[in-house]
């Protein structure tokens, strides 16, 4: 008998080379139904997987990351399959599973269009009601070549040919289609039941513009239809509420080709960012922070001493001056570090939190640039604590609360994951090890789930990262909070002790909005452009009748901007109802029409996004206004 540890570390004992999927019908025969894929030690595989030792095994559902991995991947196999028999002549090469789908990239003289989309969709239906069984099976290298030579499949032949240290290769067939690959899978094309073919786009061959370019055919997969069809409506959701769309209808910012990376942020844009940087620094000053400024170029010598130089160079825009090497700085931190070391520091000062609105540019590929999403130059919260051994946990604990007051301020729900050491790192295994504990233990200390995210620290310490969660359930990284041994080593960083001696200061480096530009993107997707009356650009239009009524609107205008409300007229020559409908687009907070009734009774007509409100008095609007505006509310 087998001896098996389940995920609730219970056990249960089978006969030898019993499959995973005799022990899941063992357990539930509702969970055998559900299983896609098994665990065993920790290693993702088929179901028919039999087992011969003692091991822990979980059996994988679609509720599982894995499970829906390998569903996703099954469907980029079965749309591989699909235009091997409406089109033999194409040349397969890879089709992973990604984030929220499925890929698989083919070389075809002829282009795909959406019209061939419908046409493989309904192929691979053919394919999924035929239940065709995935099988594995291996070969030597020398009879893999063969095989995919006879095949005519090129780039299969150039990818096994670069599993150099691979003695056998493995392939997996359903039906009469064969397909190199390391699996896993579900056991057969039937458990794909719901996908959708989503999108064509060119893609180099490996990512090298050296290459061929393919066709990269994207979709998604889910085990059932209500599911798919709830994502295709986020999809559509998340269309209207694009930030580069609503960024640009809003006049918030603009991407020109004079610049691109670089966005240009319109005056409504530029209200927005200045009333997070007021909200920033109003909570900074809360939680004891100083604020600091230092320059976007430094030389050479500094990014040397930091590291960046020879860690970091490709992402880095570089200068001559003078003769002499410098960076544009894609970091605040370097910066930081001189600031604290340009005067001698006690114990008695720390912690010292220092913050930063900075600037930074990083050198990104033409093809990831995306809105404000992804840029070249934008503006990091940044922040350095300088700090003692004994204050690291209370430290990252008051992070994590401001954090949490930022985030839900604006209605974000977050994840939270902790990276640990990259393979490109600096310093000692004791500093990643005691760093690392540190973060847990903060971590630990503050009753937040989060998941290890392994070797994606830091070169320089390990972080916890902070996703935000948005109103279509969809994740994005803003946050981090870095534990730093190396910057305060290599820049010499000290403080005098208790003792009279010099000793080394510990530093965190956290960011909140992350980059503002990416949080503006969130925001603006969150909010689909209606935002909270506090950072609306423009809190309330003002809409006269007609021009005559134009002197009492100008003379409630200045009412509202005396009081520090945010306001615009619009007297245009266009009919009432057009200009309403044009103050609806603009997602304006309030709305006030003014005609003969107000200017006589020395009120306006107010409509909220709650509709249409009828008359109240200024005064009652400018109450109601400043109240909504000091809560901060939503």
């Amino acid at each position: 008998m087998i001896k098996i540890r389940l995920k609730d570390n219970s056990f249960i004992e089978v006969e030898n080379n019993t499959t995973a999927l005799a022990v899941a019908e063992k357990l539930s025969h509702g969970l055998a139904k559900k299983a896609l894929v098994a665990k065993i030690d920790e290693k993702v595989t088929e179901l028919s997987t039999t087992i011969d030792k003692d091991c822990s095994l979980e059996i994988l559902t679609a509720d599982d990351a894995d499970g829906l991995a390998a569903l996703r991947h099954t469907a980029s196999h079965i749309l591989a399959q699909a235009v091997k028999r409406l089109y033999p002549n194409v040349k397969l090469t890879i089709g992973p599973s990604i984030e929220n789908g499925f890929y698989y990239d083919f070389d075809s003289e002829e282009p795909f269009t959406m019209d061939t989309l419908e046409k493989l969709e309904n192929e691979m239906n053919n394919i999924v009601k035929e239940d065709l069984k995935l099988e594995k099976f291996v070969l030597p290298r020398a009879e893999a070549i063969k095989l995919m030579e006879e095949k005519n499949e090129p780039y299969k032949v150039e990818l096994i040919n670069d599993l150099s240290e691979e003695s056998v290769i493995s392939f997996y067939k359903q039906g009469d289609f064969i397909d190199l690959c390391a699996g896993p899978h579900v056991p057969s094309t039937f458990y794909v039941k719901a996908f959708k073919l989503q999108s064509v786009a060119g893609a180099y061959w490996r990512g090298n513009e050296k290459n061929k370019m393919l066709q990269r055919v994207y979709g998604t997969a889910f085990p059932k239809k209500s599911q798919l069809d709830e994502y295709l409506k986020m999809l559509e959701e998340a269309k209207l509420r694009d930030h580069r769309k609503l960024g640009k209808e809003l006049k918030l910012f603009a991407l020109m080709d004079e610049g691109p990376g670089f966005p240009f942020f319109l005056p409504k844009g530029v209200t927005l960012k200045n009333l997070l940087i007021d909200y920033w620094r109003e909570l900074h000053r809360k939680y004891g922070y100083i604020e600091i400024e230092t320059p976007i170029i430094l030389n050479r010598q500094l990014w040397e001493t930091s590291g960046h130089w020879f860690h970091y160079k490709e992402n880095m825009y570089t200068v001559s001056i003078d003769d002499e090497d410098y960076a544009i700085k894609p970091m605040n931190c370097p910066g930081g570090m001189l600031v604290y070391k340009s005067e001698v520091h006690s114990y008695k000062e720390f912690p010292i939190r220092a913050a930063e609105m900075g600037r930074v540019h990083r050198h990104e590929l033409s093809g990831a640039l995306s809105g404000l999403q992804r840029v070249r130059s934008f503006t990091q919260d940044d922040a350095h604590i300088f700090m003692l051994p004994e204050q690291i946990t209370s430290e990252i604990k008051s992070v994590i609360d401001l954090v949490h007051e930022i985030y839900t301020r604006f209605g974000f729900e977050y994840t939270v994951e902790l990276s640990t050491r990259p393979e490109d790192s600096m310093g000692s295994d004791e500093d990643w090890a005691l760093a690392e504990s540190s973060l847990k233990a903060a971590l630990d200390e503050t009753n937040l789930e989060y998941k290890i995210n392994e070797g994606d620290g830091a070169f320089y310490g390990p972080k916890i990262d902070f996703h935000l969660k948005d109103c279509l359930g969809r994740s994005w990284q803003c946050g981090t909070i870095q534990l730093d041994f190396q910057l305060p080593q290599r820049f010499d960083l000290t403080y005098i002790g208790k003792d009279g001696e010099k000793h080394r200061p510990i530093v965190i480096h956290r960011a909140i909005f992350g980059s503002l530009e990416r949080f503006i993107a969130r925001l603006i997707e969150q909010f689909a452009g209606k935002f909270p009356v506090w950072i609306s650009p423009v809190q309330a239009k003002l809409l006269p009748i007609s021009d005559k009524f134009e002197p009492y609107c100008n003379e409630v205008a200045e009412k509202l901007k005396a009081e520090g409300i945010r306001i615009e007229i619009d007297n245009s020559d266009e009919k009432i109802g057009y200009k309403i409908r044009v103050a609806r687009n603009e997602r304006v907070p309030y709305i006030a029409v003014i005609g003969e009734k107000e200017q006589n009774d020395k009120s306006i007509s107010l409509r909220s996004r709650a509709g249409d409100e009828g008359e109240v008095s200024v005064n009652g609007f400018i109450e109601r206004i400043k109240k909504e505006i000091k809560e901060k509310s939503l």
